[in-house]
């Protein structure tokens, strides 16, 4: 159909409608018509993988207390080294899961994969509710990691690709809603059940995903891509309802393909609207790691302790509350707010909270005369000991409710949600998977790095080198994050072609 006609069409009937007064653009016209209610459901159903990612991310917090402490069987047993591994090498086999995902998408589509992904998921906790061993555990820990890091990289395509600008922050953001959503579930499951029953409950989600996926449909892009038009429209017709005129949709995009090529080459990293956004993916993921969240996690139970919170596994789950009240409240205002503000928000907020555990750590080392404060320190050891640290126990406290709050706001989902927006389509499989790739190494980098940190930097240094990193995480966004709200996949990559967008 000729977008001219279906322009004059659209305009005619709603102005015969009242619905629309005056002149409006063609994108006006046409999202004026769509309903969400479908989308809203493809949504649901993809991130359940999210929901599992979140599930193997929080499995080792209630697990890894029981399994080094476990006498009905020694083999399983965990020493403070394995223990360790226990909970890191997820991150190994997320990162190669980044690169799996990156293939896949590109071969099988967006849909298959995230149905196989669940495969790994289910394998690997029925690897670990049989284990005999702890090679089995790692084996375990490998899969969910593996494909934890395929739902990291597809999961957020997906969602791009399906949504339309109007909810498109709102839908991406659900992404990492649902992570921590899983990561507070897990918790609250293992209050009352043992690690193989958790590890049972923990491959449900997965299981629905399988199901669920079999329902609905590939993303309109990808099959354009590989030209299949008509099951693109119907794709379309699905998740924008039976009242829009996809055709119009459905011809932008196509116009968009055509002029990108069908795959990706390496001569294709000298257009800047390949590069450029490559560039700021990636500085993106390290920003992310190097925030420190992974310290204020690990810090977390610790310093509730010194608050005289006698249940650390309580603990953990007011953790997980702030996560989700305040990743969903960034949900609900990312499209009105735009993702560079609360960006900036975020790390001035993630800024001034490490700077503060900077300064309690200081005092704390300067309380008990000592050079450092290691890991070892935070042990209340005596009464003598107790009192000081409850004192200060205020400062901990205030820092990592402001460091998670902040965290959630911006620098946990909106990495993610931009990940997805700016790559041309033709390269959105491969650059994503540097992405994932990136995050996930970053993050075994850091975890396994950080005891080291603590030792050569002290305490009060290391989180003092996570502000100072919050600090470039701002001026980074400030300087060079274009901000997304409201444009077409098609406008954000023009952005960075510097041309105007369709």
């Amino acid at each position: 159909m000729d977008i001219q006609n279906e322009r004059r069409r659209l305009l005619d009937a709603d102005d015969e409608d009242g619905d629309l007064t005056g002149l409006i653009s063609e994108q006006d016209a046409y999202l004026s018509k769509v309903k969400n209610r479908n989308l809203y459901l493809a949504t649901f159903a993809s991130v359940l993988g999210p929901m599992s990612f979140g599930f193997v991310l929080g499995y080792s917090s209630p697990a890894i207390p029981e399994l080094t402490s476990i006498t009905t069987d020694p083999r399983l047993r965990l020493d403070t080294n394995q223990a360790s591994w226990f909970g890191s090498i997820v991150t190994l086999g997320a990162a190669a899961g980044g690169l799996l995902g990156g293939w896949m998408v590109g071969k099988i589509g967006r849909k298959l994969s995230l149905m196989f992904c669940s495969l790994p998921f289910v394998f690997g906790f029925t690897i670990i509710i049989a284990a005999q061993n702890v090679w089995m555990l790692y084996i375990g820990r490998v899969l969910t990691g593996l494909a934890s890091g395929v739902t990291s990289l597809v999961v957020p395509l997906y969602i791009s690709e399906m949504a339309h600008e109007r909810v498109r922050g709102l839908l991406g953001s659900c992404v990492q809603l649902m992570v921590v959503l899983g990561i507070m579930g897990v918790y609250l499951a293992g209050l009352y059940l043992d690690w193989r029953w958790l590890a049972i409950c923990c491959s449900i989600p997965p299981t629905l995903l399988m199901v669920c996926m079999c329902f609905m449909p590939e993303t309109p892009r990808f099959l354009l891509s590989q030209g299949k038009r008509r099951e693109a429209e119907e794709a379309l017709r699905f998740l924008r309802g039976p009242d829009a005129p996809v055709e119009w949709e459905c011809a932008r995009i196509e116009e968009a393909c055509d002029e990108q090529g069908s795959s990706f080459q390496m001569s294709d990293l000298k257009d800047p609207g390949v590069y450029k956004p490559l560039v700021i993916g990636v500085v993106l993921m390290i920003f992310q790691q190097m925030t420190g969240i992974n310290a204020i996690m690990f810090y977390a139970e610790t310093i509730f302790e010194q608050a005289h919170f006698k249940e650390s596994d309580l603990a953990s789950v007011i953790v997980g509350v702030i996560q989700v009240v305040f990743t969903g409240v960034a949900a609900l205002i990312m499209d009105k707010a735009g993702r560079k503000v609360l960006l900036i928000i975020s790390g001035v907020a993630m800024a001034i909270s490490t700077t503060a555990f900077g300064v309690y750590f200081y005092l704390m080392s300067k309380l008990h005369s000592t050079p450092s404060l290691s890991l070892l320190a935070l042990d209340i050891q005596s009464k003598a000991a107790e009192e000081p640290h409850a004192d200060l126990a205020w400062l901990a406290l205030a820092s990592m409710a402001v460091f998670i709050t902040g965290f959630a706001l911006g620098w946990g989902p909106i990495p993610w949600l931009i990940m997805s927006e700016i790559f041309p389509s033709k390269v959105r499989g491969v650059a994503s998977a540097v992405c994932v790739l990136t995050n996930w190494s970053m993050a075994f980098v850091v975890t396994k790095t950080f005891q080291e940190m603590m030792i050569l930097l002290t305490s009060a240094g290391t989180f003092w080198l996570f502000a100072s990193m919050c600090i470039l995480n701002v001026i980074f966004t400030i300087a060079f994050i274009p901000e997304t709200k409201g444009k077409t996949l098609e406008q954000i990559e023009a952005t960075f072609r510097g041309t105007s967008g369709p």
